[in-house]
């Protein structure tokens, strides 16, 4: 089947690399028969052999598993990856150093939402101190369309330097803070843009080594963020009894910067560079112009974003007011904290596990079955339980299990519709809609919660349940369209 090659949108504009139009050719190529090439590699000891299979392109999606290995492994079977060795290895070791940073952050400011609720901002309400972590999260995903674009255009390297220096300096600010503003300007906007320059590069990097086990290798790069929302809740609950609020913070920018350091030597891009000759202005233009809206046209991808965006959402909400949830219902500070970790100690085999199945059963498969479960556990623990200290641990063992598989999962799925050279440009797309799901929600859960009693507390899981639940069946619609309504078919 030959391809056309085509220019993406935005270069009738700016300068763009010249693209392939891919998604015409898998979804809306007419039914005429082609000759796929597909080479099988046996297990030790047996010969290699070569296959010329003769299929129809109606036949290519949603079939059974040895059928649809094709679609399964997503739209690179033409490209060679190591799948392992030193170099590989030493990638993944370097992006789950970055995302101890990024995700681990992102996963932990739980702790900083409850104790500046508590402290510096103790009179202002919480639907004002939900803009802090909403703005925050908006930035963070905003950016990171930014990122993933350079990324493709530039590697890894520069963007996690600029990453790691806006988190650092944001962190030695914050600890300073004392009014909302000033929150917003140090923690919203500096460390929220630190944060979205970093998750696209640390994850494509990983996409560019490994296919066959993208999942699980994402799934351990990931862990990063579990071990992070374990560690940190600990750490600063001692550091802020051992010493002052303004030392913790600083403590704790220096330790994120360190893991930027690690991470910016290991990790190194294998795929080339896209490149384009064109002048400054056309350059900084086409990262403005850079939203894949012709990928957005494709049913598949657009019911991925608003399914990456309720998964964000619901796990962001829980992440923010877990913590506050247990102190209104009159747990300590150190129990508070504990909740934290416990819920990234159960994330830690949530990944792995996720992962791994994710490359035997299916990705969409995966997530599909963990979101559901997700809104399950939140509802049938926290809202007839919540009170008891014994339901707060067993539903953050079992809300860190089954969220463990989000933030993994949620880049490989897109990644399994797109091409390996675009996954930034797309991942950066799914998330820049992601970041006005976050900028609405978590202000919304704050409103639920109102004067923080226990009743709006109740009502702010069922918002949280409520939508990674939506999340999940977006996703199902994702994958029937995809799969053309074969919803058992391996995807």
């Amino acid at each position: 089947m030959n391809q056309t090659e085509t220019p993406l949108d935005t270069s009738r504009t700016v300068c763009q690399p010249e693209q392939t139009s891919y998604f015409e050719d898998i979804i809306y190529e007419e039914p005429t028969s082609r000759v796929h090439s597909r080479v099988t590699k046996k297990t030790e000891g047996e010969e290699v052999e070569d296959e010329l299979r003769s299929i129809s392109s109606n036949s290519t999606i949603g079939n059974n598993v040895q059928d649809t290995r094709g679609d399964m492994l997503g739209m690179d079977n033409d490209l060679e990856f190591p799948e392992g060795g030193l170099k590989a290895y030493t990638v993944v070791f370097g992006s789950f150093m970055g995302l101890i940073a990024a995700f681990g952050l992102l996963n932990t400011y739980g702790i900083i939402e409850t104790y500046v609720s508590e402290h510096q901002l103790s009179d202002v309400p919480s639907s004002s101190v939900a803009w802090v972590f909403s703005i925050f999260g908006f930035i963070s995903f905003l950016t990171s369309i930014i990122s993933g674009t350079y990324f493709d255009r530039n590697g890894a390297r520069r963007p996690l330097i600029i990453g790691g220096i806006c988190t650092f300096v944001g962190m030695m600010c914050l600890g300073n803070c004392t009014e909302i503003w000033q929150l917003v300007l140090s923690f919203s906007i500096l460390v929220g843009i630190g944060s979205g320059f970093t998750g696209p590069p640390c994850l494509g990097v990983v996409a560019q080594y490994f296919h066959k086990r993208r999942g699980f290798m994402c799934s351990i790069a990931s862990t990063g963020g579990s071990v992070g929302g374990i560690v940190f809740p600990i750490m600063m609950r001692k550091l802020f009894e051992e010493v002052s609020y303004a030392w913790a913070i600083r403590i704790f920018a220096f330790i994120l910067g360190f893991c930027y350091i690690v991470a910016i030597i290991l990790m190194e891009e294998r795929l080339p560079r896209k490149t384009a000759e064109c002048g400054t202005w056309q350059n900084i233009l086409s990262y403005i112009t850079a939203f894949d809206l012709k990928g957005l046209k494709q049913l598949d991808f657009l019911f991925v974003c608003l399914a990456c965006t309720f998964a964000e959402c619901g796990v962001l909400i829980m992440g923010t007011y877990q913590a506050s949830f247990a102190r209104a219902h009159g747990y300590s500070l150190s129990t508070a904290y504990l909740l934290l970790s416990v819920t990234h100690i159960g994330g830690i085999p949530g990944r792995w596990i996720s992962g791994y199945m994710s490359d035997v059963v299916g990705r969409f498969n995966i997530i599909i079955v963990t979101t559901i479960c997700s809104s399950i556990v939140a509802v049938t623990t926290l809202i007839p339980f919540g009170d008891r200290k014994s339901a707060l641990f067993v539903f953050s063992v079992l809300w860190g299990f089954m969220t463990g598989s989000v933030f993994p999962l949620l880049p490989v799925c897109c990644a399994q519709i797109s091409k390996t050279e675009d996954f930034g440009r797309r991942y950066g797309t799914m998330y820049f809609i992601v970041a006005f799901g976050v900028l609405i929600a978590i202000p919304i859960s704050g409103a639920i919660i109102g004067d923080g009693s226990e009743i709006g507390y109740r009502n702010m899981v069922i918002h949280s349940a409520v939508t990674i639940f939506g999340s999940g069946v977006l996703y199902l619609i994702a994958k029937c369209v995809r799969v053309r309504g074969k919803i058992f078919a391996k995807f």
